[in-house]
């Protein structure tokens, strides 16, 4: 059992250290499916009878590892006579695959986060022949650090099931498997000699683990239940056994050197480095300390944890650790970072001989004026080459393979970002991607070994996720405008013109950013605190969202059946009124600047008691976009009521203050019902109405004041206790169309 004495547990670790001493090194062909063929099998067989029910007998599936002759995943489909489909394929992910492709492009069936279309026909389509399907890349990475506080910090059991069984339909094949590393540490830290309050002290809050472990923080959120530890560990096992059932290769944790202050006590001779404070939080809760991967004590710890690691979890020899991330390291000197890396490649073939290091690439990007080729180069170098797999995390905006000589060698994967902080907003970056991995794969001496899809959070553009994981199969570029038809008919069932016009419009305008740098943080004034200096750019003309508005308008009265399309009216109608809130936020800047109280009166009137509230009831009426859920998930796991406000703080200041006072505002703003109505449209409401006070009085606007006032209502938000609906309220094609019929003429205007 994970509880363990200290002593046993050290005394475990230096017999497994023991035992693994004369292993041989092998390469990356040693990451492969750890079940066998037939499991793999039956896990797809119960993956297809948890989405198609009883239609899922007409599918036959079988899994043949020696299907491919190269690492790379292939499925081959037939009919019979019968009409049966027979699906054979490399893997359990390669079978799950082939079908859903079948089922996207032979039956106009679909499945998303936002909700399925699987209106089957009758009798299943025959194929004429084999449909063979393929995959170029040994690799499809699915996840992203922050991923798991972002979205999936509260899910139980259900909920990653159908996430596991989502990733297998899309390729997924090394997926990050985060889940209860805490309560592995928490051993580890108590067999070291840390006491309790130590531990205590170390451990963020459940929404805020994901920058604890990359030692960007601590403490802030917590202290961690114990009941926290036993769930989430409860749910890794679930985790890992499913996704190995389906022929995955998990990524587990390793030691990165961050530290809990604690270990100073009882090893006051370490070599410990405390950082500077991390994104404007305090020492308080930043300035982590961080031990240096050449201290003997760096290779005690790591191998005292991956051992418990690789005894709990099993292994699939590739783990995930960041060193520096957003963090300036002490030195620039290339031997230093060389024996950095060395070091911590070390602390895992101590205890795993075959260990693969998989590590972001983000930090290469977020400090770009530290790492120069030199030193880029020094980092890479301090592991053999084929030992580490970097991950190129924004490759569809900010490439580093490019200009770093395809990681001077070592192997990568070309990775769409797209989402920051699991913000709300249609975004994307179409050609981009769509050109960027062949790009990556014909680039001189390229050491691509993968696909990868990192968004910080998840539940958001659906469309963007079903073509960057297509496009993992895919030997070249699809043709946009013909694939988002394709997507639009089988989304809905439907083959209305008007719906695959509007989706190519925006594909063509929205979902086509190509501006450079840029990043898809959510900009609108909309959910950003209100001053005279916010951003009101788009990359996009707002014409042909409008376009494609009255489009989805038109189609409507009969589709509402069809969760898909309901998720799509909402999502598109708040797209819409997400611009036009920065359109009266330009009159209101623009009345108060000129003296003009009626006209101040006028927008921001329009604004706080008709648009925000039209908005809020939009997002009421849909499960999909309800603040309720996501902290009903939070209070559900608790033990009591002290728990349960713990995780319900945590969930409320994660969308919004993000720190104790604001310190990463609104990095993770979420456009949801409850969230509209009691945070953003408070803030405006406050914002008019101190403006109004302003001109009435002569009195200038001071900023300074307006953020200590402000403060109160967002901090308020976070402690008011109201329960929050979690089933949807209202008629959304009702909402949706009275707000088409007042804004549609108002949105036209503007284009004037």
């Amino acid at each position: 059992m994970w509880l363990g004495s200290g002593c046993s547990l050290v005394l475990a670790v230096v017999f497994y250290l023991f035992a693994s001493a004369h292993c041989e090194f092998p390469t990356l062909d040693h990451l492969r499916p750890s079940a066998s063929d037939g499991a793999q099998g039956r896990a797809v067989a119960a993956l297809l009878k948890r989405l198609l029910g009883s239609r899922s007998a007409e599918f036959a599936v079988s899994v043949n590892g020696s299907l491919s002759d190269d690492s790379r995943d292939v499925c081959e489909l037939r009919s019979t006579t019968r009409n049966r489909i027979v699906a054979t394929g490399s893997s359990g992910v390669a079978v799950a695959t082939g079908i859903y492709n079948y089922l996207k492009y032979f039956c106009r069936c679909h499945v998303s986060w936002s909700g399925d279309q699987l209106d089957l026909p009758r009798t299943l389509p025959k194929l004429a022949g084999v449909l063979r399907i393929h995959t170029p890349h040994r690799f499809r990475y699915y996840q992203n650090v922050c991923t798991f506080s972002y979205s999936s910090v509260w899910w139980d059991w259900p909920r990653w099931e159908r996430e596991i069984d989502w990733m297998a339909l899309n390729g997924i094949n090394l997926p990050l498997a985060f889940t209860g590393q805490e309560a592995l540490w928490q051993e580890v830290y108590r067999a070291l000699g840390l006491n309790q309050s130590e531990i205590d002290e170390f451990f963020s809050g459940p929404a805020f683990l994901a920058w604890n472990r990359m030692g960007n923080m601590f403490r802030f959120g917590g202290p961690l239940p114990q009941s926290w530890h036993v769930n989430q560990l409860y749910l890794q096992f679930r985790i890992l056994e499913r996704m190995r059932s389906f022929g995955m290769i998990p990524i587990l944790p390793a030691f990165s050197g961050n530290i809990p202050k604690g270990i100073l006590r009882l090893f006051p001779a370490a070599n410990v480095t405390s950082l500077g404070p991390w994104s404007h939080f305090n020492c308080s809760f930043s300035c982590s300390y961080i031990l240096d991967p050449r201290d003997p004590l760096f290779l005690q710890i790591g191998s005292l944890y991956l051992s418990q690691v690789v005894q709990q979890f099993g292994t699939n020899h590739i783990y995930n650790t960041d060193t520096f991330n957003e963090m300036t390291p002490p030195s620039s000197d290339p031997a230093y970072l060389s024996a950095v890396s060395r070091s911590v490649f070390a602390s895992m073939t101590a205890v795993d001989p075959h260990a693969i290091w998989l590590m972001q690439g983000w930090l290469f990007f977020s400090d770009a004026v530290f790492w120069k080729p030199a030193q880029i180069q020094a980092l890479l170098h301090g592991v053999p080459l084929g030992r580490m797999i970097v991950l190129d995390l924004f490759a569809e905006t900010e490439p580093i393979f490019s200009y770093t000589k395809s990681f001077y060698g070592q192997p990568f994967i070309w990775c769409m970002l797209h989402n920051f902080g699991g913000n709300s907003g249609f975004f994307g970056t179409v050609e981009s991607i769509n050109s960027g991995p062949f790009e990556a794969l014909r680039f001189p001496n390229s050491t691509l070994v993968g696909i990868g899809m990192t968004p910080e959070g998840i539940e958001q553009n659906p469309v963007m996720y079903e073509l960057m994981s297509e496009l993992a199969w895919r030997k070249e570029p699809v043709n946009l405008s013909k694939w988002v038809s394709l997507y639009a008919m089988r989304r809905y069932g439907s083959t209305d013109e008007n719906l695959t016009a509007a989706w190519v419009r925006l594909f063509a305008s929205v979902y086509n950013c190509t501006l450079p740098h840029y990043r898809n943080h959510n900009h609108s004034p909309l959910v950003r605190r209100p001053s005279f200096h916010m951003n009101s750019g788009l990359w996009y003309d707002p014409a042909d969202l409008y376009k494609a508005w009255k489009l989805i308008i038109e189609a409507a009265p009969s589709l509402m059946s069809k969760e898909t399309f309901r998720y799509d009216l909402v999502d598109v109608t708040r797209q819409v009124l997400q611009v036009l809130t920065t359109y009266f936020y330009q009159d209101i800047v623009d009345a108060f600047k000129n003296q003009k109280l009626p006209e101040l009166l006028t927008a921001g009137g329009v604004l706080v008691n008709d648009l925000l509230p039209e908005l809020s009831r939009l997002l009421n009426s849909d499960r999909n976009f309800l603040l309720g859920t996501w902290l009903e998930r939070a209070r559900s796991l608790a033990l009591g009521e002290r728990e349960a406000q713990l995780y319900d703080m945590n969930a409320r200041n994660q969308l919004t203050l993000w720190g104790p006072s604001g310190e990463i505002l609104d990095y993770a703003s979420k456009e949801w019902g409850g969230l509209m109505e009691d945070y953003y449209a408070q803030r405006w409401g406050l914002f008019v109405h101190i403006l109004v006070e302003c001109l009435d009085s002569g009195r200038p606007f001071k900023q300074d004041a307006f953020n200590q006032a402000v403060f109160q209502v967002e901090k308020g938000f976070i402690y008011n206790g109201r329960r929050y609906p979690t089933k949807p309220q209202g008629d959304t094609y009702n909402i949706a169309y009275r707000i088409f019929l007042k804004y549609y003429p108002q949105a036209l205007k503007r284009l004037k």
